[in-house]
């Protein structure tokens, strides 16, 4: 897929929605807009476009290049993915600027709404961005989160025990600034279908049982093993290729509101990964990515809250 044609546009175009609103953003545009991967054109109006947040350590080909994006292109979505700094190591509210520009540059560029999927971490950047920019809620109609700890996640707390970690590991800990604020009022603000979707064999988004991290207040919360009993999915499937989570993220997409678990097939449970799924791109993805992996930048503290959060 060639994205050079709207990358060229939003590059010549700089702050591509007429109507922001909420804070300011600190990033660059040229800097936003060169992390965004679009189609050169937008040709599927069937479907609203989808926008994807890849998590912690990768970019949006490592995470989606061999599974959701094709996956979803096969289906007839136009399909975009946002590459985070740092691998999503540092400050969850400068990655979640941007997500604010790529969905403004998605709408300015359809004139529709936008529907989201972020998995682990990139979650906490979709739902940062639908909470305090009123422009980019007023934009999105799906919001559907996989394995993201939006409450926190137990395997973080090693940042306040060694005093020790990169900066989003601090804000993932539960009870950080970051989460206390993100979760502050309503959980699932707007007029947005929110969908959270998680697994009971999740090691590295704790805890699930008996309260899943991952539940919010206003969500549909979908437990896998409610669908498929015993299903071993894990944090990595969960994430990129598991059968019944991409047919989660499908529902939500294809249907007014929320996800809703008793429209997937129990036939699902049967199959691993998604139709479309290519695992040696996987490999050969993560291959390359490696030989020029983000910087670990460690810190011994949680980043302040933005002044327009902390109040």
């Amino acid at each position: 897929m060639k994205f050079v044609a709207l990358l060229l546009l939003l590059l010549l175009v700089p702050g591509v929605a007429s109507a922001d609103t909420g804070p300011a953003l600190d990033v660059p545009d040229a800097t936003l807009a060169a992390a965004l991967h679009c189609p050169a054109s937008f040709t599927h109006p069937a479907h609203e476009p989808v926008l994807l947040v890849h998590g912690t350590f990768a970019d949006g080909k490592v995470n989606f290049g061999w599974n959701y994006l094709p996956a979803l292109q096969k289906l007839g979505f136009d399909v975009c993915y946002v590459d985070m700094p740092d691998g999503s190591m540092g400050d969850i509210q400068v990655s979640s600027e941007y997500v604010v520009y790529a969905i403004r540059a998605i709408h300015d560029a359809t004139g529709g709404k936008v529907d989201m999927l972020g998995v682990s971490q990139g979650g906490l950047e979709e739902r940062w961005a639908a909470k305090w920019w009123p422009d980019v809620q007023a934009d999105l109609d799906d919001v559907v989160m996989n394995a993201s700890p939006n409450h926190g996640t137990s395997v973080a707390s090693g940042s306040k025990t060694f005093g020790h970690c990169f900066a989003s590991c601090w804000q993932m800990a539960p009870g950080s600034q970051f989460i206390t604020a993100l979760n502050a009022g309503d959980e699932t603000p707007g007029d947005i279908s929110y969908t959270s979707t998680f697994t009971d064999t999740d090691e590295l988004v704790e805890p699930q049982l008996p309260q899943s991290t991952s539940a919010l207040a206003g969500a549909s919360n979908i437990r896998i093993q409610d669908i498929c009993p015993g299903r071993p999915t894990d944090h990595i499937a969960i994430s990129t290729a598991d059968a019944v989570a991409f047919a989660i993220v499908v529902d939500a997409f294809t249907h007014a509101g929320p996800a809703d678990p008793s429209r997937i097939s129990k036939t699902t449970c049967l199959k691993v990964s998604m139709d479309g799924t290519d695992y040696q791109a996987g490999v050969q993805a993560f291959l390359a990515y490696a030989q020029h992996p983000p910087a670990y930048k460690d810190t011994t503290s949680e980043p302040p809250l933005k002044t327009y959060a902390a109040g």
